[in-house]
C-alpha cells in the first residue's frame, strides 16, 4: 500500500525540485503505477497547478509538458499528422481510455518502464527531454541514465522529415505488450525500437548501413534489404522469458514486426 505523510501542490518547479531532493518525496503523476507501489512517501509534490498539461507547436518542435494525459497525445491531429497515424497507434492498446486520461507522459518517460509502449514510440523520433537541472537531454541519452532527484518538465520532439511506423505484439487486448516496434527513417537515417524484451526500448542503429538510401530503392531492392536487416535486428536484440513470452518468441517476433514495420514505410503495405 502507498502511504502519503503530507501532500503538497506546488507553485513553482523551483519549490518542487527543493522538495523533491529527499528520499521520501515523491512527484505524483496520474497516479496510474505509483498507486500500486508499497512504499512510505513522506512528501508527495503535486506539478497540477503548473501549467505543464499541453501540447504546443512550432515550426521546429513540438513541446509536450509534463502532465499531459497519454489521451491527449492520442486524439492530437498534429502529433498523428506527424507520425502518420502512429502516435495513436501507439498509444490506443493502454488499458482504457480512463487510464489513459489519467497516466502521464512524463510519468511512462521517467519511469522507462520495460513495457512501456510510450518509450519504445518516443524513442523512434528526435526526441529530447527537458529536465529542469539538468536542461536538454536526449532521450537515447535519457533512458540509460540511472534515476536521480531532477525533474522532467518538458518532452520535446525535433521536426525532421519523418517516415514511422509503430507495431506490437499482444496475447489479448489492452494487456501489456509481448512485444514492441518502431521503424523510422529520418532523412536517411534508419533506426529501429525494440521495446518489452521484456526489459526496456533499445534503438537498433543500421551499423551495416543495410538500409541506405531507402528510398531510392526499387521495390525488389526494397524487399531484400528489409528481409536482411530484420535479421540484423534479431540478432543484435537481447530478449528474455516472462509469463508472457518465452526469449525464443520475443527473438522470432523482433524480426517479424521489424520486418512488417519496414515494409509499411518502404510502401509495400496498403495501410501506410
Amino acid at each position: 500500500m502507498l502511504k502519503i505523510k503530507s501532500y503538497v501542490k506546488v507553485n513553482s518547479l523551483a519549490e518542487a525540485y527543493e522538495l523533491n531532493q529527499k528520499k521520501t518525496s515523491c512527484i505524483l503523476g496520474g497516479m496510474a503505477w505509483l498507486k500500486m507501489g508499497n512504499r512510505p512517501v513522506t512528501t508527495a509534490i503535486d506539478l497540477s497547478g503548473l501549467g505543464l498539461d499541453t501540447i504546443m507547436e512550432n515550426d521546429d518542435e513540438f513541446i509536450i509538458g509534463c502532465m499531459t494525459p497519454l489521451h491527449d497525445l492520442e486524439v492530437s491531429d498534429s502529433l498523428n499528422l506527424y507520425t502518420h497515424g502512429a502516435m495513436k497507434e501507439s498509444l490506443r492498446h493502454i488499458v482504457g481510455v480512463q487510464f489513459r486520461n489519467c497516466a502521464t507522459i512524463g510519468g511512462s518517460i521517467y519511469g522507462r518502464f520495460g513495457f512501456s509502449d510510450v518509450l519504445t514510440m518516443f524513442l523512434g523520433m528526435d526526441t529530447w527531454v527537458e529536465l529542469y537541472n539538468a536542461g536538454r537531454i536526449p532521450l537515447t541519452e535519457f533512458v540509460n541514465m540511472k534515476k536521480d532527484r531532477d525533474i522532467l518538465v518538458n518532452i520535446i520532439i525535433r521536426k525532421t522529415p519523418l517516415f514511422i511506423c509503430y507495431m506490437s505484439q499482444r496475447n489479448s487486448s489492452t494487456d501489456f505488450p509481448v512485444l514492441t516496434c518502431t521503424a523510422s527513417l529520418a532523412e536517411e537515417e534508419a533506426r529501429t525500437v525494440i521495446g518489452a524484451r521484456p526489459g526496456r526500448a533499445v534503438v537498433v542503429e543500421d551499423k551495416e548501413h543495410i538500409l541506405r538510401n531507402f528510398r531510392k530503392m526499387s521495390r525488389a531492392q526494397k524487399k531484400t534489404a528489409i528481409e536482411k536487416y530484420a535479421k540484423y535486428t534479431a540478432a543484435n536484440v537481447v530478449t528474455g522469458s516472462n509469463m508472457r513470452a518465452s526469449e525464443e518468441y520475443r527473438t522470432l517476433l523482433t524480426e517479424i514486426l521489424t520486418r512488417r514495420a519496414w515494409e509499411t514505410i518502404g510502401g509495400m503495405k496498403d495501410e501506410y
